[in-house]
């Protein structure tokens, strides 16, 4: 197969047509994730009459699921001609999905629905991910990125809140608003096919055996691994929701709660990615990651209930300081060629990682208290942010250097 040769971007501080259409299909699909991902747990158990075990067994199956995929699916996508059919698919196979979920009568059921949403999204992802940075100048890569995550925790703050209306004030029920959701879903489906175009690029080499870590580079690994270290510490955030409640946070403000962390992040992710493009990636990440620290340190510490409102408040300027700089650090890191495989091996660190992370922060919780469990995520924090600030390179060109990297 001849490749196709690489595509001149001009430069321009204009984010595109895909960029935008990619932000509208992830805030679509988050509006639809989250009307039914806060209010799941709520159905197992008092629907389905599912125990605690399951509901973890539900979603650690789920995700780890999708962070396998999620490599194989990046890898693919640098040795075939159009990346937009493998991200169609994974968010065609989620939005046809979700919407079962309102139809399951068992626990068994739910699984399965649940495992198929997530290999949706383990076949989208990281396609996904490499076609937005095929999309842009590498001089605005950081704004991109941070862009179309705003979009996406946007619709997981519209999610939410429409779900809490429709049940509040209408005669809808659980299984009822599952079903809602395939409205969302199937706009989503629709702006991408109408709204994506395919770029064309410089195609991987054939390759006759699998292999996703053929030339990727000791700097790309290096960032992996101290990503990894910081996975480490970085629990599922239902443990901050859990420190919340336990701080005087009602039940019914959690949802209120959430939703404000989300705001936070959508307001902070393209200012945070904007300025990556002009200080660098890595004193943003610096940054994130001690934002993160001080955040854990001292709600583990945190005695009343505004300090909890407070402290998820700073968090989110955390998720603004590092999604999207860390997807446009791993663009960086790799030839062109082989993004689609570094975003798979950047999204299987993060899925792996999440396990062990949550257990560990679990079981010190249960043996020494919060305090302890919060202090360690704290601790592995700093530990990464020292890391990286020690790994070689200055993982930011010059603007002369970047617009010559997008000419090769």
């Amino acid at each position: 197969m001849r490749p196709i040769k690489a595509t001149i971007l001009p430069v321009t501080n204009r984010l595109g047509r895909n960029v935008l259409a990619l932000s509208v299909v992830s805030f679509l699909t988050d509006v639809a994730s989250d009307m039914t991902y806060p209010l799941l747990p709520l159905f197992l158990s008092t629907v389905l009459g599912a125990s605690a075990t399951a509901v973890g067994a539900i979603e650690g199956a789920a995700e780890s699921t999708a962070a396998l995929l999620k490599l194989a699916s990046g890898w693919l996508s640098d040795r075939v001609r159009r990346r937009k059919p493998l991200v169609l698919m994974g968010y065609g196979i989620a939005s046809l999905i979700r919407p079962l979920i309102g139809l399951a009568q068992s626990v068994t059921q739910v699984l399965a629905v649940r495992v198929t949403d997530r290999v949706g999204k383990g076949i989208r992802t990281s396609p996904r991910d490499a076609l937005i940075a095929d999309s842009v100048d590498p001089a605005i890569r950081g704004r991109a990125f941070g862009f179309h995550r705003a979009a996406d925790h946007a619709g997981a703050v519209v999610g939410p809140l429409l779900a809490f209306a429709l049940l509040r004030w209408t005669e809808m029920d659980l299984r009822q608003l599952f079903l809602l959701t395939i409205v969302p879903g199937a706009l989503a489906v629709i702006a991408l096919v109408f709204g994506v175009r395919e770029v064309p690029r410089e195609m991987a080499p054939p390759a006759s055996r699998f292999d996703p870590r053929a030339r990727l580079g000791r700097r790309f690994w290096a960032f992996l691994g101290v990503l990894f270290v910081f996975t480490l510490g970085n629990s599922t955030d239902a443990f901050l929701l859990l420190r919340a409640a336990d701080l005087g946070v009602a039940p019914a403000l959690i949802p209120i709660l959430w939703a404000m962390l989300h705001v936070v992040k959508a307001l902070s992710s393209t200012p945070g990615g904007a300025l990556s493009d002009r200080l660098g990636r890595k004193p943003l990440l610096i940054a994130g990651w001690v934002v993160y620290a001080a955040v854990y340190f001292l709600l583990g510490r945190a005695g009343a209930e505004w300090q909890a409102w407070a402290l998820f408040a700073v968090y989110g300027i955390y998720f603004g300081l590092t999604e999207g700089v860390e997807k446009a650090l791993v663009a960086d890191l790799v030839p062109a060629d082989r993004r689609g495989a570094a975003f798979g091996w950047y999204n299987l660190a993060l899925g792996l990682g999440a396990l062990p992370a949550s257990l560990i922060f679990g079981a010190i919780w249960d043996r020494w208290g919060p305090a302890a469990a919060f202090t360690f995520g704290a601790a592995m924090a700093l530990v990464a942010a020292v890391g990286i600030a020690g790994v070689a390179g200055p993982w930011q060109l010059p603007r002369a250097k970047l617009r010559s990297a997008s000419r090769r």
